[in-house]
C-alpha cells in the first residue's frame, strides 16, 4: 500500500513537534532542570518517536537530523516555554490535554503515512504510527527516571493505534489519502480526549 502525500506528512510532523516540544520543556521545568536540560528534554519529547520510526523503516539519516526545520521547530517550542514560562503556566490543564491529544493524533497519522511510503505492511505501519506518537514521551519519562506514562495512563497509545488503524483501513478501501489522514487524526484525538473525560483505561490485573 502506497501513501502519496509526503509534503502533508512533513507539515503534520512539524505541528506535532512544536506541541510535544512545549510539553517536554514544561516537564523539564517541573523537574527543575537547567536550560540545557530543558532543550534536551524538549528535543527528545518532540523528535525521539520520529527518529525511532525512521531508523526502523530504514530512512537514514532520520528526517529529524537531516531536515533543519525539525530541530528548529523543537527548539522554538522550548524557547517559548523558557522565555514565557509564566504565560504558559496559566494555560488550563484541559487546554494542554487537548493540545497533547492533537499532537498525538498528528504524529500517529504522520508516522503511519511515512511507513506506508517506505512500503511497510499495513499492520507494521499502524505499529510505527503508534511508536511515532508515544516514542518521544517514553524517552522523556525515561530521562526523568519515571515509569513511562504510556504504560499506565488513561487510553493513550491505544488512541494512537486506533487512529492509525482507521487511516489504513480507509486507504485499503481506496478513500482519498488526505481525507483518511484527517479522519485518523481526529479519531485518535477524540478517543484520547473522551478517555480522559470519562476516565477510561485498559484493564489491569486485580490484586
Amino acid at each position: 500500500m502506497k501513501y502519496d502525500s509526503a509534503k502533508f506528512v512533513v507539515a503534520l510532523d512539524l505541528i506535532g513537534i512544536f506541541v510535544f516540544a512545549v510539553e517536554g520543556a514544561m516537564a523539564a521545568i517541573d523537574a527543575n532542570l537547567d536550560l540545557l536540560g530543558l532543550m534536551v528534554l524538549a528535543f527528545s519529547t518532540a523528535l525521539a518517536g520520529g527518529i525511532i520510526r525512521d531508523v526502523l523503516i530504514g530512512a537514514a539519516p532520520p528526517a529529524a537530523l537531516r531536515d533543519w526545520r525539525y530541530a528548529a521547530t523543537a527548539f522554538a517550542g522550548a524557547a517559548l516555554v523558557f522565555g514565557w514560562d509564566d504565560f504558559v503556566r496559566q494555560i488550563p490543564y484541559a487546554d494542554l490535554m487537548v493540545a497533547d491529544a492533537a499532537g498525538l493524533g498528528l504524529f500517529a497519522v504522520a508516522g503511519t503515512g511515512k511507513a506506508l511510503n517506505y512500503n511497510m505492511p499495513p499492520f507494521i505501519a499502524i505499529l510505527l504510527g503508534g511508536i511515532t506518537g508515544v516514542g518521544g514521551g517514553t524517552v522523556r519519562d525515561i530521562l526523568l527516571s519515571r515509569v513511562p506514562t504510556v504504560l499506565w495512563s488513561d487510553v493513550y497509545a491505544t488512541a494512537a493505534l486506533a487512529g492509525a488503524a482507521i487511516m489504513v483501513a480507509g486507504l485499503k478501501l481506496r478513500l482519498p489519502p488526505a481525507f483518511m489522514t484527517v479522519v485518523g487524526a481526529v479519531a485518535c484525538f477524540l478517543l484520547r480526549v473522551v478517555s480522559v473525560w470519562r476516565h477510561w483505561s485498559l484493564p489491569r490485573v486485580a490484586h
